[in-house]
């Protein structure tokens, strides 16, 4: 048997084996075959990059504003001429289709461009004679090493949120990919060495459960940034947080479509199925519950079932519209909310299970699926099931609906969509979610501003990107200042006065 290629960490500026002989298998889901072998970094293997991270931090934070921009942006031409590449190797190893994967690096590279402008959000505030010949001013520094753990389902755009702020504002790095499709953090550590970024200012280890607690419980580590499930976000944080640590910390999401019997029902039923089946419905901004107001529910289910019909499922390299799900293990579990839909007396309105796929039988298939009624009891809808099941939920009011939301744990992103605009406004002033999409299903902000949601969606008090991004990865000091003259007036030792 011909051994597979091993993926390996990078650390200091090349790649690095370290001391571990425990693997991970990375698997092309479209082929249900393992391709590649990653790495599962020791205790001792994070600590080698947190060094390396920490000896290269005091040359990178004393690197002039100017010349760090001019790295950001030579980062940001490298990825825009090669993003083809990084799409390919996240469809070779997460599953999605290349449209799709574009569309993620474009929504990352986002936050690159917005970090060019690091100077304008690194400047700090000035008061001239706050007292007589006394000037306080204020500066944002970085924080040192930070460290990042990303989950499979955005392998370029979610570290992409954290990275490109965090070293614009001059922190070095350790990103943790998940273990499932780990080389596009492989290859963007390539990008930055291309750009120009010293050594040691980007590290990638690999690994599960024991290189996440390294990076919590390393004392040089200074801040971490997770997305995730929610029991995971909470254990993090808590961790994380217990260890002296900031944390920002995005967990998991149930996000709804509250749609008004004014709304055109065309534009919903397509907003639904992309919402709801895009990259296979792994992503946490996916609308995963449709909530219907009567006296729609019917007309809307009909056009969503006819809009699904014209999804084309298969090899995300092919001409389809839906790729395969990451694992085989993952598939199982998504497809068993189906059965549980039915047990609990929902409809189970399209199946995916039986779907005919262009690619090979192997591959980690599971089709869009409908299920209509679902009662609010079920796991179907309590659940994040991260994968291509939409529930229909039909509700009498608008009040009814809002509640429905209102109550639910999650508060990541949510939807209206509607033609009165005095009802849009009425559902964004009262809904408690952290995302809004008035006619938008997929509400996720652009870079300046900041992305996460309410409740067990976020724990922390920060979000992603934007102003909050440079206000999580720099603290500010304050400096009181007066230059004396040869005439001052001698000792005092009470407050100044004026």
């Amino acid at each position: 048997m011909m051994s597979l290629p091993v993926i390996d960490h990078f650390v200091g500026g090349s790649q690095f084996v370290g001391e571990s002989t425990r693997f991970g298998d990375v698997y092309d889901p479209a082929l249900g075959t393992v391709q590649k072998q990653v790495r599962l970094a020791t205790t001792a293997d994070v600590d080698y990059a947190v060094k390396a991270a920490a000896g290269a931090f005091p040359a990178w934070r004393d690197t002039s504003l100017a010349k760090r921009v001019q790295v950001v942006f030579a980062f940001r031409e490298l990825l825009n001429a090669r993003k083809q590449e990084l799409a390919e190797i996240i469809t070779a190893e997460h599953g999605k289709v290349l449209s799709d994967a574009l569309g993620e690096i474009t929504r990352g590279q986002e936050v690159v461009e917005f970090a060019c402008g690091l100077p304008a959000q690194l400047t700090g505030d000035f008061s001239l004679n706050a007292s007589t010949e006394v000037d306080v001013y204020s500066m944002k520094q970085p924080l040192g090493v930070v460290g990042i753990i990303s989950p499979f389902n955005f392998p370029a755009m979610v570290p992409m949120w954290f990275f490109p702020v965090a070293i614009a504002a001059g922190n070095t790095v350790v990103v943790k990919p998940s273990e499932k499709d780990p080389s596009a953090s492989m290859w963007v550590a390539e990008l930055w060495r291309e750009a120009g970024l010293p050594d040691g200012v980007f590290n990638v280890v690999h690994g599960d459960k024991e290189s996440v607690d390294a990076l919590l419980d390393h004392p040089v580590v200074q801040s971490i940034s997770f997305v995730g499930s929610t029991p995971i976000a909470r254990y993090v944080y808590e961790k994380g947080a217990q260890a002296g640590k900031r944390v920002q910390a995005l967990g998991g999401a149930k996000n709804h479509m509250l749609v008004l019997p004014d709304a055109d029902i065309d534009l919903v039923a397509d907003s639904a199925v992309n919402a709801g089946f895009g990259s296979a419905g792994e992503r946490c901004m996916a609308i995963s519950v449709v909530v219907a107001v009567d006296p729609i529910g019917d007309e809307l289910v009909d056009a969503i079932v006819k809009k699904m019909s014209a999804i084309t499922v298969g090899d995300g390299r092919r001409s389809c519209d839906m790729g395969p799900l990451v694992t085989r293990e993952h598939r199982d579990k998504v497809a068993g909310y189906l059965d549980i839909a039915a047990a609990d007396g929902a409809t189970v309105v399209v199946d995916g299970r039986g779907v005919s796929v262009d690619g090979e039988a192997d591959g980690f298939w599971l089709g869009p699926s409908l299920v209509d009624d679902v009662p609010t009891s079920s796991k179907v809808y309590q659940e994040e099931i991260f994968g291509p099941v939409l529930s229909i939920v039909r509700v009498k009011t608008y009040q009814e609906g809002l509640e429905l939301i209102n109550s639910g744990a999650f508060g990541n992103g949510t939807a209206v969509f509607t033609n009165d605009g005095g009802a849009a406004r009425k559902f964004v002033d009262e809904v408690e979610v952290g995302m809004v999409g008035v006619n938008v299903p997929i509400p996720v902000p652009v870079a300046y501003f900041s992305f996460g949601g309410w409740k067990h969606s976020l724990f922390g008090d920060s979000r992603a990107h934007g102003a909050e991004g440079f206000r999580f990865f720099t603290r500010q000091k304050v400096v009181t200042s007066r230059w004396l003259d040869p005439s001052h007036g001698g000792l005092n030792l009470g407050f100044p006065q004026n």
